[in-house]
């Protein structure tokens, strides 16, 4: 039996904390992964169906940081022809059909529309002629893969699908398509699939130093627990023959833990989005706003659940703190001033029911290089290199394209792992992707049994379970929206959940689609988690108030009040 299916044959049971700690604890690794981001899980994904023995740590929670906060698309850039970049946007498309095929439970089309303005009923020849070209350009480059092209609509038909747009200078739109997921749950999927094949993965467990050989050359990590309660851990030193910085935003600091110097390689940039009620902004697709003014484009996105659409995304410079960008008033300003410059929805700050901002890991650009300013001009390309103490740092890129990432990145480990075998992830079917057919889920009502599946695949016969040894969690736990009490139980015993935010933030989306209902729903989230985790009453407070004070103070910083008792 080769070594890596050796350690698949004693791997931990299931996707376990408590057992991952343990084994970091007690074993050595082929390869550690540092980051538990779409990359990060990706890299894990990669290195363990090669036959490898894998360890990963996150700092905070799975995909707590750039990897829940993107624009939940999967796509593969229509801007990025605008800058020339065919290459990429092909590779973006190729791993957009990928993700579609081994995640067709996370991952799914969407149409797109893009309204077409003019003067006295005509719109400029030189517009039309620009997104034509560059539509059938994106057909030809991969997008004809999902089955659909692009295509011409009339006036009434952009009213049909976006009913506030203004029609005193809409002429005609174009459709064309891409694909959506949820980020969050996707990261979570490949840390999950990961542990299927063997790896060893812990959330809330920070790198604080690296450990050296004889040469100084690194090999491996000291971590410490940090979950909440567990002040005071004892360290953890975890050892590995290949480690991975994978921390997306947070390479540079990574790379900086010790006293042997630090690298520059990233040059961070901002993105917001809000979410308001669909009433307020109906749309049946997504739609491509220009914004007045700025050479740029923002999202306008149905939530694939509940009432909710959200706008998206801002793209400034940001030399702040990396582990708290908030959505400013100006941000959020921006981007209701564009959309109600070309609709009738009249949009106030008042209406906003859900904000997040995160931080696109773009890659520093070469000095010797003339380019522009805006951080939209740079490059989602992604770099792998290996550093002079033996890190292999992968940087850069955006979360479509993660699996071509974590195959280019396991590609360098080779370099210091000779006879590693071939990538075997393009075909991959990831945790939970059902075969041809639909799961099916006896006991529960059709409308359940769709948000289950659509939220957990296979498993989500596992969350029915559930129901019928508790038929209360049944329950919605969120007012507004469809998250039941079966998947807070779900989080917290199979999930890795630690935290009330961890479930409202991330294994649901509760929190950007409606902040207030989800502080709301923080109490009950803690009544289930700690049944489950063993939480005293105090323990349940302390839970609750972390997550209300975390809401009040990104909603307070966006300007956004908490409107307590209306229903919104």
């Amino acid at each position: 039996m080769s070594r890596g299916a050796l350690w698949q044959a004693c791997a931990v049971s299931r996707f376990n904390r408590s057992e991952s700690l343990e084994a970091l604890l007690t074993r050595d690794f082929d390869v550690l992964v540092i980051g538990g981001g779409m990359t990060g899980t990706g890299v894990a994904v990669d290195a363990t169906t090669r036959g490898l023995s894998v360890a990963l740590i996150e700092a905070e929670d799975f995909a707590s940081g750039t990897s829940s906060k993107s624009s939940k698309m999967v796509h593969g850039g229509l801007r990025y022809l605008q800058q020339r970049e065919l290459r990429l946007v092909y590779e973006n498309l190729h791993e957009r059909q990928r993700l579609l095929n081994n995640a067709p439970h996370l991952v799914s089309p969407l149409p797109f529309l893009i309204p077409l303005f003019g003067r006295d009923g005509v719109v400029s020849k030189t517009v039309a002629r620009s997104y034509r070209s560059a539509l059938w350009l994106y057909d030809v480059t991969g997008g004809l893969r999902i089955g659909r092209r692009h295509k011409e609509i009339d006036r009434a038909e952009v009213v049909r699908h976006f009913p506030t747009m203004d029609v005193s200078n809409l002429v005609a739109g174009f459709l064309y398509f891409d694909a959506r997921g949820d980020d969050a749950r996707v990261a979570l999927t490949l840390a999950r699939t990961a542990a299927d094949h063997g790896a060893i993965m812990a959330n809330y467990a920070p790198a604080t130093s690296f450990l050296r050989d004889g040469t100084g050359r690194i090999i491996g990590a000291r971590i410490t627990p940090s979950a909440p309660g567990e002040e005071g851990s004892a360290p953890i030193d975890v050892r590995a023959r290949v480690v991975v910085n994978a921390a997306g935003v947070f390479v540079d600091e990574v790379s900086s833990l010790d006293e042997h110097g630090s690298v520059e390689s990233l040059t961070p940039a901002k993105g917001v989005h809000v979410s308001v009620p669909a009433h307020r902004l109906p749309c049946d697709i997504a739609a491509v706003i220009p914004v007045p003014r700025d050479k740029r484009s923002i999202f306008v996105v149905p939530w694939s659940e509940g009432p909710y659409v959200f706008i998206g995304t801002t793209d400034t410079p940001y030399d702040g703190p990396l582990h708290s960008p908030r959505c400013e008033p100006e941000d959020v300003d921006y981007l209701l001033g564009a959309v109600n410059a070309l609709t009738s929805a009249a949009l106030t700050r008042s209406d906003v029911t859900g904000v997040w901002a995160g931080l696109r890991p773009l890659l520093k650009p070469n000095p010797s290089k003339r380019i522009s300013e805006r951080t939209a001009d740079l490059s989602r390309r992604h770099h792998v290199e290996t550093m002079s103490d033996g890190v292999i740092l992968i940087t850069g890129g955006k979360w479509t394209t993660y699996r071509k990432m974590a195959e280019d990145a396991l590609d360098e480990v080779a370099r210091q792992l000779p006879g590693l075998g071939k990538c075997q992830t393009r075909k991959l079917a990831l945790h939970g992707s059902p075969a041809k057919g639909t799961v099916l889920i006896p006991g529960i009502d059709d409308a359940l049994a769709s948000h289950l599946r659509g939220r957990y695949g296979t498993d989500a016969v596992d969350v029915a379970r559930l129901i019928g040894e508790d038929p209360s969690l049944s329950e919605p736990i969120v007012e507004t929206l469809p998250f039941i009490g079966a998947e807070v139980l779900y989080a917290a015993r199979h999930e890795m959940a630690i935290t009330v935010g961890d479930v409202l933030s991330r294994r649901t989306r509760a929190q950007l689609q409606n902040a207030q209902n989800s502080v709301d729903a923080a109490r009950r989230v803690a009544e289930i988690m700690g049944a489950e985790l063993g939480w005293d009453a105090s323990r349940q407070d302390q839970e609750v108030a972390a997550f209300s004070q975390m809401v009040l103070s990104e909603l307070t910083a966006a300007g956004v009040a908490l409107d307590r008792g209306v229903q919104r």
